[in-house]
């Protein structure tokens, strides 16, 4: 049987990349698309067969970033079982937010590094998914509070901050390479669910 052949790059996808990597690192307003067309061979001109401005092509990074941690949570959703513990429901929907970040390219990390450097209006039109996909979160922890797994007088909204700090900041000093994703994010629930006083 010959196996299916692998969908070609485009030099769509191939500038995506290259602004994802350098936008991560670089922040918004210290990358040119000279150096975005550098590092994938074209000409600067090139990119415009693309995108039709830089703020355009950021405003795409940022959609593929959240697009992928929305489909983890939507398939963590789709594939638990409704009897699980909660404790276990709230580590999976933790690890799958996590390979979001660590497993998908820069295109997540923007989120949390370079989407501050843009200027308002691209942030603006990244907003309104990003909010609903922070108030599944605040649903998934509302529900986990409703069934008695949290407390009732914990803010849910302010518990979810906390719980993406310490996610989302993870992507300035935790390296996939060293470190084991699966036990980080064992480690980050096991403090967030018992704390750490003896």
């Amino acid at each position: 049987m010959v196996a299916p052949l692998l969908e070609p790059v485009t030099g769509r996808e191939r500038v995506l990349d290259a602004a994802a990597e350098r936008f991560v690192v670089q922040g918004y307003a210290a990358t040119t698309l000279r150096q975005i067309a550098g590092d994938v061979g074209i000409k600067a001109g090139s990119i415009y067969h693309h995108f039709d401005s830089k703020d355009e092509l950021f405003a795409a990074v940022l959609q593929q970033g959240i697009d992928v941690m929305v489909a983890a949570f939507e398939r963590v959703t789709t594939d638990l079982d409704g009897e699980i513990d909660a404790r276990t429901r709230l580590a999976t929907h933790v690890r799958a937010h996590l390979g979001a970040l660590f497993e998908h390219g820069p295109f997540t990390a923007n989120h949390v590094t370079a989407f501050f450097t843009a200027p308002p209006e691209v942030r603006d039109r990244s907003v309104p998914i990003r909010d609903a996909y922070e108030a599944r979160w605040t649903e998934l922890l509302d529900d986990l509070q409703s069934t008695g797994a949290i407390r009732q007088r914990v803010d849910t909204g302010l518990l979810r901050l906390t719980l993406f700090g310490t996610m989302n900041w993870s992507v300035e000093w935790f390296d996939p390479q060293r470190g084991n994703l699966d036990e980080f994010a064992a480690e980050i629930i096991d403090q967030f669910w018992n704390g750490v006083a003896t």
